[in-house]
């Protein structure tokens, strides 16, 4: 009997901890989300260039990268409770200072500190994950990043549908997020054990070995190429097709969240065949779709290309989870939680330089420049991933 009851407070402690975790995601990607639709009427708040969304993004990615990076040392000396609940309570607070931000400097400079947040979340939650349970919940978990994109654009949309600033659009996520990291506070102790023990065991000659390791590199180049793809598709789809293929602004919101909705529900059904089914073989089918998808935007045939977005996100969706979840087996669980930290500062700084590099490339020519480079991207993940999975043995 008490067996029976032990047993059952630990599946609960499990569940209430896997769904805070979720939450974590779904904080992640609502900003994601948001950003896209508001970008064309923040520039015409500040009186912006069409590639001036380049700056916020790098200085997003500096802070990103630098916390995602750390990661490793970080996880390993507070409780994950701690760190997301330290982690939303900033994220929050910079979003709630886009809302009110009275100049794009101020903009800029809160991007930065906004990347700290969600660096320090993105490669906390993926650590924990992958070691504490494998590709199925990775796949599950990332589906709630998907939620928070999804519902991003269609909370923008709604809010300037509707006559109201963008800021509104921000200023409610901020609330959500300063709500949810007050949640995680509360529940802090829940996490005391999660930290797991490679971030705490690894010695410095551990990581400093990981970049003379040609596995390691190649994984962070997969991971700069995809990030760049799936953020450049997320950000400049709805400017390409409203500035550039005259598109109703309500459709292209809902394409945009229908994009991310894709994300998220690849992930849950991945997430069921992802211990049914080797993951190379997965992640080559799904690299193909989304070359496919890439280049059917890229033809520009309505609705044909509108359904190529949709597709584009299916096809994106298990390829991050899938990779992250492989790394402990690849690289072993010494070097995972370190590996994972410099994966995640990977994928910002390919999130933030592709969709700037679209921009300036937009602004000196034309938004349909955008299709063509996420084939280029789709073509080039599916290379760097053929040559890793030579180099390394099937997880």
């Amino acid at each position: 009997m008490v067996g029976a009851v032990s047993a059952s407070y630990q599946l609960v402690h499990a569940s209430r901890q896997l769904a805070f975790a979720s939450l974590g995601f779904v904080s992640l990607g609502l900003p994601e989300g948001l950003l896209g639709v508001a970008w064309p009427s923040i520039r015409a708040s500040f009186g912006l260039p069409l590639d001036a969304l380049g700056l916020l993004l790098a200085t997003f990615a500096c802070g990103y990268f630098a916390s995602s990076a750390a990661s490793g040392r970080l996880i390993g000396r507070f409780s994950i409770g701690s760190v997301l609940a330290v982690a939303c309570a900033l994220t929050g607070t910079c979003l709630l200072g886009y809302s009110l931000a009275p100049s794009w400097a101020t903009m800029v400079a809160l991007g930065l500190a906004l990347g700290v947040g969600a660096g320090t979340i993105d490669a906390g939650l993926n650590t924990y994950a992958a070691m504490a349970h494998g590709p199925r919940v990775l796949n599950w978990m990332h589906a709630a990043f998907g939620i928070g994109a999804a519902v991003g654009p269609l909370i923008m949309t709604a809010i300037l549908a509707s006559g109201l600033s963008w800021n509104i659009g921000y200023l409610l996520v901020a609330v959500a997020q300063l709500s949810l990291a007050t949640a995680y506070w509360l529940t802090r102790q829940a996490y005391a054990t999660t930290a797991p023990a490679s971030a705490t065991t690894a010695a410095a000659s551990v990581r400093r070995n990981l970049f003379t390791q040609p596995v390691v590199w190649l994984s962070l180049a997969i991971f700069v190429v995809y990030v760049g793809a799936e953020a450049g598709a997320g950000q400049w789809s709805y400017s390409l097709f409203t500035l550039s293929r005259n598109t109703p602004a309500a459709v292209a919101g809902v394409l945009v969240s229908a994009y991310w909705a894709s994300l998220t529900v690849g992930r849950i059904l991945f997430g069921a065949l992802a211990s049914r089914i080797s993951s190379t073989i997965l992640l080559r089918a799904v690299m193909l779709l989304s070359i496919l998808a890439a280049g059917l935007i890229w033809l520009n045939v309505p609705p044909l290309s509108w359904l190529a977005l949709a597709l584009l996100g299916l096809s994106f969706a298990p390829i991050f989870p899938v990779l992250i979840a492989d790394t402990p087996k690849r690289l072993g669980q010494d070097q995972a939680a370190n590996v994972i930290g410099l994966e995640v500062a990977a994928a910002v700084v390919g999130g933030a330089a592709l969709p700037a590099v679209l921009g300036v490339f937009a602004a000196r020519f034309t938004l349909e420049v955008v299709p063509p480079a996420l084939v280029l991207a789709a073509l080039m993940q599916l290379g760097l991933h053929e040559v890793l999975a030579r180099a390394t043995p099937e997880p």
